[in-house]
């Protein structure tokens, strides 16, 4: 029975409920129990000229680490979360947070640990490091950076230039379980516990790992080079791409096999040329960095074009598909999910789009907010 058949004395009824603080299951139980999930967040995309706009004046109103500010971080919030105080719980999906951070040089982001579960994708900049539960992990652009919840992490940058690189964190999903714990170091630094780089020059054998980590490590692996990932997206480019996801590499925890960051999972993916992958749709939610490339998204039939820099999220159970439009040149998009979260609660659901050979009707395109 719809609300607009209800009798006038139900009508009344329910809203004697909500005087309350009751409410009536009868009137409310389709909404409870959707046939499908019913996304709060919305597709959206986020240029990279409206970022770097808006992180370069906080560059000019922002110094770290001096009381001014903690961290210098620009984050992405979908409109379909907007309404969620503070600021949609830095929604960028209803799981994730993401954000553009940039420490300039002779900047130190302080010590601190918290129950989010954080990554990061270095975008550009060379001189930075971070430290992590007492090893100093350098990197460069294209490397994939962990943080697992409840380590001690800080950021310095000892270079010339400013160094930027993307964070995702479960912030909102933290937010919506009200389990969120901060901590401060009470020094400026973390001491050194180990030599620098250590994790990564204990695996520099790939596939191989040391004996002693055949029991669990939380951190054994801290930083994931771009080199050795394009290395294997270029062995797997030997064979037919995937019609959905074209050439697609998962960060692991080389001690346990499963994703590299608690919560958190993160893929690179390669587009080859000419690519158009099918369309499909999944309860996990994604939010993609384009690091190379050009080509659109389609989702739910709309258009969404992206460029190198941009930033784009795809909703739970949302249909998309990938293009590459350019006719030589691969495209790369890092990915950051919430798949650790789904499979653990058994929620991860997948389907094909069976239409059209898998292809989408666009019937509309995105218009981005530029500065």
């Amino acid at each position: 029975m719809s609300n607009q058949q209800w009798t006038k004395e139900l009508q009344d009824f329910h809203e004697e409920l909500e005087a309350v603080n009751l409410g009536p299951l009868w009137a409310s139980i389709s909404a409870f129990n959707s046939v499908e999930p019913i996304a709060k967040p919305v597709p959206y995309l986020w240029k990279r000229e409206l970022i770097d706009d808006k992180l370069d004046k906080a560059k000019t109103l922002l110094e770290v680490g001096v009381g001014s500010a903690e961290r210098r971080a620009v984050f992405l919030i979908n409109p379909g979360m907007k309404d969620l105080k503070p600021y949609g719980w830095g929604g960028t999906t209803q799981t994730l947070y993401a954000a553009v951070q940039a420490v300039n040089p002779g900047e130190l982001a302080p010590p601190h640990r918290h129950t989010s579960a954080a990554l990061r994708f270095v975008m550009k900049g060379r001189g930075g490091y971070g430290t992590v539960d007492g090893e100093r992990i350098t990197f460069e652009p294209g490397d994939y950076l962990i943080t697992p919840d409840w380590s001690w992490h800080e950021h310095i940058n000892e270079g010339e230039e400013p160094v930027i690189w993307m964070d995702c964190l479960d912030t909102p999903f933290i937010m919506a379980m009200n389990v969120s714990f901060t901590e401060f170091y009470p020094e400026r630094r973390q001491p050194l516990t180990v030599p620098d780089d250590f994790s990564s020059r204990r695996y520099q054998g790939g596939m191989v790992r040391p004996v002693s980590d055949r029991q669990p490590k939380n951190i054994a692996l801290g930083r994931y080079r771009w080199d050795l990932t394009k290395k294997a997206l270029d062995g797997l480019s030997e064979f037919d791409p995937d019609p959905v996801e074209g050439y697609a590499v998962e960060y692991i925890n080389p001690s346990t096999g499963r994703d590299a960051d608690g919560r958190l999972g993160a893929w690179m993916q390669k587009l080859p040329p000419k690519f158009h992958g099918r369309a499909h749709r999944h309860v996990h939610t994604n939010v993609y960095h384009v690091y190379q490339g050009r080509g659109y998204t389609v989702m739910n039939g709309v258009r969404f074009d992206w460029s190198a820099g941009d930033f784009f999220a795809v909703p739970s159970w949302t249909w998309h598909e990938h293009v590459n439009l350019s006719d030589i040149q691969d495209a790369y998009l890092f990915s950051t999910n919430d798949i650790p979260m789904m499979e653990a609660f058994h929620f991860e659901r997948q389907a094909d789009y069976l239409e059209n050979d898998g292809h989408q009707e666009v019937v509309d395109a995105f218009q981005p907010i530029m500065p």
